[in-house]
């Protein structure tokens, strides 16, 4: 087990500064990295600073308490842990670390596909302790939906809750710091789960032709093929990446059981709005849909503000990989120990008893 370092992190930002010490100069570039001149990874930090909270006094805080309710779970906290692929990258321990890290604070996780841990290991790890957070399972819509089908199963067999479908990446962004940096995965960390997965060959392209207009878009997935994953599984979906309020209400027709405001954390599409901007939008038109949010997520604070913008939790996913370079499971456990006290001191200077409050804490607009 990784011990803490000598001077213990007092917030998430010290993680960060920390972690870039410790990972090399590729592992930075996958984990911190944004596409193109990462406008978008920025906005996502500055916005909720930009949202003020309003203290009250004197209000009765008696019974105060985190919790939250979301697909028929009652949570300790609304903190969970975002899908990160790779996490061997960080930490030679990877996701084993995480998931004891979030079963120990009772935060849920969301298990990348890209996960380089097995689903059923990280399932087991999360079920021993009966006080965990839910268990998740991320996926992506394969151009073979057999593989893509395949999947599913394994996390419905491993115990897994809800699948969160990744909807707002068919291809990669610009990432100029990745490629700046030669990123290539190092031996001994791959993608388990999609260890068999036979892509489709590429076409002959003429010269002019594009790989992407006249080859890879041919197999992305459109709104059908949210529906058949939706009628293939017993599971909850949701989608994750959704910044439009039409495709909110999309989202519900084709049954999606909640949506995730996501910009990939600015990993996409450059000049996207940051999530705290989106916020607001994509809760109106889900009409009474669970709505998660993530990007930028740095403080107790941000979460509390989340939440009163009509958020049920809030994902995190940079810190995660972050305090898993710095400390392993201890440093992921710490990380999420961090924003869940900072949280907490939060609610208690704002009058807020329960989070169901939140929207009073947050400062009028001017």
């Amino acid at each position: 087990m990784t011990p803490l370092p000598v001077m213990l992190p007092v917030a998430l930002p010290d993680y960060a500064a920390a972690a870039a010490e410790r990972l090399d100069a590729q592992a930075r570039a996958y984990f911190d990295g944004g596409a193109a001149d990462e406008l978008t990874l920025a906005a996502n930090l500055q916005a909720w600073r930009q949202i003020g909270l309003q203290s009250r006094v004197l209000r009765p805080m008696a019974g105060a308490h985190t919790r939250v309710e979301l697909l028929g779970r009652t949570l300790a906290h609304p903190v969970l842990l975002a899908p990160v692929a790779y996490q061997r990258l960080a930490h030679p321990d990877g996701e084993i670390a995480t998931a004891q890290a979030a079963a120990a604070l009772q935060a849920g996780m969301v298990l990348s596909t890209q996960s380089s841990v097995p689903v059923e290991t990280v399932a087991h790890i999360v079920r021993r302790d009966p006080e965990s957070g839910p268990l998740w399972f991320q996926v992506y819509i394969q151009p073979d939906r057999d593989f893509t089908l395949a999947l599913v199963r394994r996390a419905e067999a491993a115990g897994c809750e809800a699948l969160v479908l990744t909807v707002d990446a068919p291809v990669s962004g610009a990432r100029d710091r990745e490629r700046r940096a030669g990123f290539r995965l190092p031996p001994g960390v791959r993608a388990v789960h999609l260890e068999g997965l036979r892509l489709p060959p590429a076409p002959a392209l003429r010269p002019g032709q594009s790989a992407l207009f006249d080859g890879l878009l041919a197999d992305m997935p459109t709104w059908d093929d949210v529906a058949w994953l939706v009628g293939q599984t017993r599971l909850p979906v949701l989608l994750k990446g959704i910044t439009h309020p039409d495709d909110a209400g999309l989202a519900r027709q084709v049954g999606a059981a909640g949506l995730i405001v996501s910009n990939h954390g600015g990993r996409t599409l450059d000049t996207l709005p940051a999530t705290a901007e989106l916020l607001p939008r994509i809760v109106a038109a889900a009409d009474g849909l669970p709505v998660l949010v993530d990007g930028g997520i740095r403080r107790g604070t941000d979460v509390l503000k989340a939440l009163g913008l009509g958020a049920r939790a809030v994902l995190v996913g940079r810190p995660q990989v972050h305090a898993l370079a710095v400390a392993g499971a201890q440093g992921v456990a710490h990380m999420l120990r961090l924003l869940r006290d900072e949280l907490e001191i939060a609610m208690a200077l704002t009058g807020c008893r329960c989070l169901a409050e939140a929207a009073s804490a947050l400062s009028p607009r001017r």
